[in-house]
Order: structure tokens, then sequence, then C-alpha cells
């Protein structure tokens, strides 16, 4: 992997998700040189369909990572871009499809309909968030597909929960039920799952372990959405800044994340 090529990936990431960059940094050397390329991955198709109003330009933008993805399923000659050449040389099979079906799932971002019903809205999370931490978490090392879905799903709420304001405000309809109760129900399920993951964290290598490091503000997150779901669309569910990066440092140097 080029230096060149990595240090774009973490610039990407550090402008665009800068606490999986703060996370990613708080990781070993060696993990960031994985991590990187597949956050800044992550960031490319997650903006791809707001950065145009025409529909058929974000679906070809969008196809174009699918394309990408394909040539490194294939094992052959694989386009160069910054983003693209790293990748190829991280993921194996398994965790192509696991970006593939991300890349599939965030077409729901292209449109203003709302999700069809709860299932929909939990599929888009496992496809996004959880393939996403999953495809990091194997590219690093071994772990149960289950601890990480659970962990994955939890991190997927928090982060949705944080972002309604900014949904509504684009004019989406970013929850099948919005009511508090509703509201309140599936931040109490998302911290359940990010406990039995927890639970479960000798299931996921040491190796592995910085890939789930994104997940130390979610139960924060989680606790405050439950106390009074009414933060959500206040925007009020963010930690404070400082306790929040202590927090990190200590998950990163205990591992316990």
């Amino acid at each position: 992997m080029e230096t060149a090529d990595l240090n774009a990936c973490a610039d990407l990431v550090r402008r665009a998700d800068p606490e999986r960059f703060m996370a990613t940094m708080a990781a070993p050397v060696a993990a960031r040189r994985v991590l990187f390329p597949i956050y800044a991955f992550n960031v490319e198709v997650a903006r791809g369909p707001w950065v145009t109003q025409e529909s058929m330009i974000a679906e070809m933008r969008l196809q174009w990572w699918r394309d990408a993805l394909g040539e490194i399923r294939e094992g052959g000659t694989v386009r160069r871009h910054e983003v693209v050449t790293p990748l190829a040389g991280i993921l194996d099979h398994d965790s192509v499809e696991l970006l593939d079906q991300l890349v599939a799932a965030r077409r729901w971002d292209i449109y203003r309909d709302p999700f069809e019903n709860e299932a929909h809205f939990r599929d888009y999370l496992d496809r996004t968030s959880a393939n996403l931490m999953l495809a990091a978490a194997r590219s690093l090392g071994p772990v149960d597909e289950a601890v990480i879905r659970d962990a994955g799903f939890a991190l997927g709420v928090a982060n949705w929960l944080r972002a309604i304001p900014a949904l509504e405000q684009a004019g989406r309809v970013p929850l099948p039920d919005g009511r508090p109760e509703a509201v309140r129900t599936l931040a109490s399920e998302a911290l359940a799952h990010l406990r039995r993951a927890r639970a479960s964290r000798c299931r996921v290598s040491r190796a592995a372990r910085p890939a789930l490091l994104p997940l130390w503000q979610a139960g924060v997150v989680l606790s405050r959405a439950v106390a009074v779901p009414a933060r959500v669309a206040g925007g009020a569910l963010e930690p404070a800044p400082i306790r929040s990066r202590l927090a990190l440092m200590c998950r990163a140097g205990s591992g316990f994340w």
C-alpha cells in the first residue's frame, strides 16, 4: 500500500467522519492501514447520494463503487484510485460481499420514500452499520459474526438517532415510527445489543478489537435517548467532548471496547 494512498484515505476520514478518525488514531498503527481505507470507502459511498439532486447521477455514483468492488472480487486488474487501490490489498471475497450489500442499501438515501416497515429499517442498519463493522473487524483478525452484528446494530442506532434532525431537515422520514415511546424502545433494544456484544468480548480476537472502538460513545448516546426521547428531535444526544475523549482513551488502552 502506497503511503500517499493511506494518507489520502486518512485525510478523507478526518474531514468527513471525525469520530471514526479519532477511534482509528487510537488504534495500533498496523490496524490503521486496514481501517482507514475501509472507512474512506464508507465516506465515499455514504455521501454519494447526497452530493447531487439528480437521482440518476446518484445511482451512477453508487454503481461505480459496486463495479470497483466487482473488480476486487474477480481478482484481476483493479482501477487505480486512492481508496479502491488500497482496498484491493485488504478485502477478501466475504468482505467484498459485505461492502457490496452496504452500497446497495445506500440506494435508500437517494430517494425521499420512507422505510417500507420496521424490517426494512432494521435491514438498512444491518447492511450499513453492521456490515461495515464486520468487514473492518474480520479484515483485522478472527471474530464471531453475531457479536459484531450486535455491536454494529447498536452503533447504527446511536448514529442514526443523532442524525435525525439533519435527515428531517433534508425532507426525509428517518424512522418507521417516530413516537417518543417507539424511539425509547428502539434505543433500549440497541443498548441491549451493545451489552450482549460487550458480554461476549472474548469472542473477538485482540487483533480485531480496534474495529469496535467507534462504539465508544454509543452507550452514552443510547442511554440519553432512553431517558429523554425528545432529545433525539432536539439534537441533544451528543456526549460532553472532554469526557467522550477520555472514554475513548480508556477503551483504547484497555481493549474493552
